[in-house]
């Protein structure tokens, strides 16, 4: 009986920490963060709303995330879902073109010479910064906008793809010269497999910085979208809708980064140690 109870015990005890790391810690901290917000609140409480009043005031925004009741009165789900379509194509693209050439980077010590100048005196420019390049060239703003994530979704994937190519260890490469191995064959075989914990890690910071930047991209350049959602509700001086957008941005942010884990997880079929 005593052998028998002793397993249980111990599933138990699991049970009751992995309930204490993954449920009632993450429940603390929120809980620490509302009474953080309902104590500012409540000292500039003719501005700032409490918990509270922000989910009563935001209930038709929560409850009817997709209503149309004309041509600029959206509800906030099909205004995070066309700033989700934007950051997709402008994080899909630059991924498109980071990848090769941090193979290229990795791989050759000319185009590394060539092309590291470049990418360290680009990669700290403020997103913002390239905006008018873009509203020059484009002259509108949804394809500006698209250039701005795509521009600035580069530098990470670049960066850490080439980190992994360079990092595979040069005996393999030996080894796959000595069968006579094709090229190709090294790449997809060996080189590619080596640096995709790389290249996902390079993946997973440009769509950070992505859907970091649509934010403020939106709110300069207007249209539909959650930034300029924020941008509009502030002028309204309506504060929590302001405060439902950050919750919105942020889980949305969430959301995304955690879908690409699975991806990498997919492609790698190896768990990602978090």
């Amino acid at each position: 009986m005593a052998q028998n109870l002793a397993p249980s015990a111990r599933s138990a005890a699991k049970s009751n920490r992995l309930l204490r790391a993954e449920i009632l810690l993450p429940l603390a901290g929120f809980a620490g963060l509302l009474i953080v917000w309902w104590l500012i609140a409540s000292l500039r409480s003719e501005i700032m709303p409490t918990p509270w009043q922000a989910l009563t005031a935001n209930l038709d925004f929560i409850l009817h995330p997709f209503y149309r009741r004309g041509p600029g009165d959206l509800g906030i789900g099909w205004l995070l879902l066309a700033s989700i379509r934007r950051v997709l194509i402008g994080f899909g693209l630059g991924a498109l073109v980071a990848v090769p050439i941090g193979f290229l980077v990795g791989l050759s010590r000319p185009a590394m010479l060539a092309l590291n100048p470049l990418i360290q005196i680009f990669k700290p420019v403020s997103p913002l910064a390239w905006l008018p390049i873009a509203l020059a060239i484009f002259n509108l703003a949804e394809p500006s906008a698209i250039f701005v994530i795509f521009i600035t979704s580069l530098w990470s994937t670049i960066i850490n793809t080439a980190l992994g190519v360079s990092s595979v260890p040069r005996d393999y490469l030996d080894v796959s010269q000595m069968l006579e191995m094709p090229r190709w064959r090294q790449l997809t075989k060996i080189l590619l497999p080596a640096s995709l914990p790389y290249i996902f890690t390079g993946l997973r910071i440009s769509l950070g910085v992505a859907w970091l930047v649509i934010v403020a991209v939106e709110m300069l350049t207007g249209g539909v979208g959650i930034g300029f959602f924020v941008w509009d509700e502030w002028s309204r001086l309506n504060l929590s809708s302001v405060f439902l957008a950050v919750f919105v941005i942020g889980i949305t942010g969430l959301i995304l980064d955690l879908l690409l884990c699975k991806i990498q997880e997919w492609v790698t079929h190896r768990p990602i140690q978090s």
